[in-house]
């Protein structure tokens, strides 16, 4: 009998967080008659005949008894107009739907206006999966609306056309930087007289032997990368920054800490570091994140919603 293999958690979810998907709220009718609601990315078709999806809801969300007690539920794909719906329904605020548009579909459930798509379900069957429970529904009807998806990706919300400039960069040989958050600040690596991002010439993978990973590796940095920060191109080419964070901060006598409040005095010799810099603490402060796409001297910043 094998022994399973131990691994870290977080590291397991991040790994997950690696598959784009798109984002759904899910809906029903509580037994009091209030229409209850919560961002879900985890659904899926299950079957074509009978028409079947599923959608998975874990056991310590607030609305677990509520749904898993429901005859009925719709499922509504959501556009790239609508992250706020996303954001709202993942909030725990208790006046969701008088915040937007909705109206009761033919089996009484809550159908949010514009979405992308919307099904209708009657609940085929529920099944125990660890922490969460699977709802399976039977759809009995659905109604679309144009538009695009809205797409979920390592923790934010991507456009799908600023997920192919990233890919593209790649493609054409990108330099990969990290900045990472920790308890003392902003981690930064001397190299001669300057200070600048980790960077590594690809990415990689946590357990590959070269690329970003093993760079920050070798430094003793256990970093969580979160999501695409910038993406610009410079007189060496482009470069790709992922924001990241580490639990600790640590000790290598080839790194440095730069504080958040110590951000705006922060004179770095490159322009462009001291520009993600600026840009990253103004955004943390704001808890509200974007993606710069451009090259170094001019560009967009295309919001996205933290994790």
């Amino acid at each position: 009998m094998s022994t399973p293999l131990a691994f870290d958690t977080r590291q397991f979810r991040d790994a997950l967080g690696s598959f784009p998907t798109g984002v759904t709220v899910v809906t029903t009718i509580d037994s009091n008659g209030d229409a209850r609601g919560f961002t879900a990315n985890s659904f899926t078709s299950v079957s074509l005949d009978p028409p079947l999806v599923l959608v998975c809801l874990a056991k310590t969300a607030h609305s677990h008894e509520v749904f898993t007690q429901a005859s009925v539920f719709s499922v509504n794909v959501l556009s790239d107009q609508q992250r706020a719906v996303s954001g709202l329904f993942a909030s725990k605020a208790p006046d969701k739907f008088h915040r937007v548009a909705w109206s009761l579909s033919h089996i009484r459930t809550p159908t949010i206006h514009e979405s992308l798509a919307s099904f209708h379900c009657h609940t085929e069957q529920q099944v125990d999966a660890g922490d969460h429970t699977i709802l399976i529904g039977r759809v009995q009807s659905f109604s679309t609306h144009p538009g695009k998806p809205l797409g979920y990706c390592r923790g934010a919300y991507v456009d799908y056309k600023d997920a192919s400039e990233v890919e593209a960069a790649v493609r054409r040989g990108a330099r990969v930087s990290a900045l990472i958050d920790t308890p003392e600040g902003i981690l930064l690596r001397r190299e001669a007289n300057m200070l600048q991002l980790p960077e590594a010439s690809k990415l990689g993978s946590p357990t590959a032997a070269s690329g970003l990973y093993q760079e920050l590796r070798e430094l003793g940095v256990n970093a969580t990368l979160d999501f695409v920060f910038s993406v610009y191109e410079d007189t060496d080419g482009p470069c790709v920054v992922y924001r990241g964070r580490a639990p600790v901060s640590p000790v290598d006598a080839r790194l440095c800490y730069l504080p958040l409040d110590a951000v705006a005095t922060f004179d770095a010799t490159d322009e462009t570091t001291r520009s993600i810099l600026h840009r990253y603490a103004r955004e943390r402060e704001q808890d509200l994140y974007g993606v710069y796409m451009g090259d170094s001297k001019d560009g967009r910043v295309l919001p996205l919603s933290p994790r």
